[in-house]
């Protein structure tokens, strides 16, 4: 459909800005955001609907807008409810970039504009769509409580006589229709992921059909790209991260008219899917904050009061301050150019979601925050009377990963790598530097380790980083003494830059082509160094014990 025929659409309340001279662009699915950078969730040809909460002022617009443009949207739509008017700064920025600009009257809510597009788009040439998409809208804009995903799969199965269920990346189960029989099994959701991931690898368009046992599936993959995606964008960014439609039959006996309902219904489901991602921003700005705090050293007082206040958002109802848990994971792909800071974010928040419970929400109650390579979760745990001390609480790093190694290992097979450290709980602002950094440890020790899925706990730096806060100065000393000073010394006679070269090499997790890269060395140089630093120091920089020695001996001087 072309963006005319929206604007003549007198339900839709829509009122032009500008852009009148690209009304004739053709619009291809629509999506709902809040984001400051929605990109990730773009294919082009999308029709953007906004509240405006991502701008907080005159400046933001300008980058909103070319975002926007870059991924090739046809027109942004903002909402009038928040700000009663649309800001001129938004008006001019998409002037400038010629993105046709709707105002949303308040009245109108967004989901009756997603009715209409996906009706225009995917539900004119199949009848039964029509109705299920009718009757979701009236049932989305009755109340919250009347909306997600689970509407969807009821009406499939009431309107179409399809059993669906929607999945996370991981296997979890999102939502199923209430008739739809009995649950997924934990076995066939973690298989179903599994397959979805190692098919999207591929980057073989959906959907993917699996057989387990007398039982066909399709998957269909959720995302916010609008009917027809074409991604611009490397398919491993946003394959760890998208919800997943599991049907069951047999997609590959169906007409082009079946399938384009699917996709259609796919796009419904992301309407809640984004704002789940969207409220999102909410935790993730107060978990960037804390950790600012704590990595620049902040007064433990000032800590603790973003604490009080980051914890009613994240467990709502608690009376007391809870325990605090912090997870440090890194996602590194074989492709250098490949950025996996995002990938490790969404799949942190994934993650730490008990497998065993159902539905959108219990997510959002972890807050992930990033720092460089690294995303870096903080938990909150609700506080224990008595005799424990909250020592015992948290998610053990042996079992973390235990329900979504399957799934995760087929999303990075061959050239990706997620690693996490696990932090033990702690029950104060004086504690969370502590736990940050004994996270940060355990992730490289988990990086040490053969596999592309690796976690490692607390418990297993208890010789090393638990025990430093007790040794005498004097010892700390000659410890560190004893293990660089051959190096420091023979710096200083041949500039060798053996201590540089030892830092780096660390912070590759071991990686010799990595190294080598970061500093600009051929990798038979490199072996060479590292070859000099053994000699001066008698270690053996391929042995865990030895590296947990360097590192310490480097971050203690």
């Amino acid at each position: 459909m072309r963006l005319r025929a929206l604007l003549e659409t007198d339900a839709l309340g829509l009122k032009l800005l500008g852009g009148e001279e690209e009304l004739d662009r053709t619009v291809r699915g629509v999506m709902t955001t809040d984001l400051r950078d929605p990109s990730r969730y773009l294919s082009g040809g999308e029709l953007v609907l906004t509240g405006l909460a991502w701008r907080r002022d005159a400046a933001d617009s300008e980058p909103f807008v070319r975002i926007l443009v870059q991924s090739g949207v046809a027109a942004l739509a903002a909402g009038e409810a928040e700000l009663n008017e649309i800001p001129d700064d938004l008006v001019v920025a998409c002037a400038r970039h010629r993105l046709p600009l709707f105002a949303v009257h308040e009245s109108v809510a967004f989901a009756t504009i997603t009715e209409h597009v996906v009706r225009q788009v995917s539900g004119e040439r199949a009848g039964d769509l029509a109705a299920v998409v009718d009757r979701h809208r009236r049932m989305m804009t009755s109340g919250p409580a009347g909306g997600g995903p689970d509407v969807v799969l009821d009406l499939l199965r009431s309107d179409l006589d399809l059993r669906a269920w929607v999945l996370s990346p991981t296997g979890r189960l999102i939502a199923g229709a209430k008739e739809a029989g009995p649950a997924l099994p934990p076995e066939v959701c973690a298989r179903l992921a599994t397959e979805q991931l190692a098919a999207a690898r591929t980057g073989r368009r959906g959907p993917h059909r699996v057989t387990l046992g007398p039982t066909t599936y399709s998957l269909f993959p959720v995302r916010s790209t609008g009917r027809d995606p074409q991604p611009a964008r490397d398919v491993r960014e946003t394959m760890l991260s998208d919800w997943l439609l599991a049907v069951e039959a047999d997609a590959g006996e169906w007409a082009e008219e079946r399938l384009d309902l699917l996709h259609g219904v796919t796009q419904l489901i992301a309407v809640e899917r984004d704002r789940r991602d969207a409220a999102r921003t909410v935790r993730r700005r107060l978990a960037q904050e804390v950790l600012e705090l704590v990595q620049t050293g902040a007064p433990p007082a000032e800590i603790a009061a973003r604490l009080r206040v980051a914890a009613p958002v994240l467990l709502p109802g608690l009376g007391a301050a809870p325990h605090w848990q912090v997870v440090v994971a890194r996602v590194e792909w074989d492709d250098a150019q490949l950025e996996g800071q995002a990938v490790a974010q969404a799949l942190l928040e994934e993650i730490l979601v008990d497998p065993s419970a159902t539905g959108p929400e219990p997510s959002d109650r972890i807050a992930v925050a990033h720092s460089g390579e690294e995303a870096i979760a903080l938990v909150p745990l609700p506080a224990v009377t008595g005799e424990h001390d909250g020592s015992e609480q948290g998610v053990p790093a042996d079992v973390l990963l235990e329900a979504v190694r399957g799934p995760l290992s087929a999303g990075l097979d061959g050239d990706g790598r997620l690693t996490l450290g696990v932090s033990a709980a702690v029950h104060s602002a004086e504690g969370l530097r502590g736990a940050l950094e004994e996270a940060r440890h355990a992730r490289r020790v988990a990086a040490a380790r053969p596999g592309r899925v690796c976690a490692a706990g607390h418990q297993e730096l208890a010789s090393h980083v638990l025990l430093l806060p007790f040794v005498p100065d004097d010892v700390r000393r000659a410890f560190t003494a004893r293990l660089l000073d051959p190096l420091r010394e023979y710096d200083q006679r041949h500039r060798a830059e053996l201590i540089s070269t030892l830092e780096a090499f660390l912070d590759c997790d071991g990686s010799w082509t990595r190294c080598a890269s970061r500093l600009h060395l051929h990798v038979n140089t490199l072996r060479y160094r590292v070859g000099r630093i053994e000699q001066l120091t008698g270690r053996d920089l391929s042995r865990l014990e030895d590296k947990l020695d360097f590192f310490l001996a480097l971050r203690m001087s």
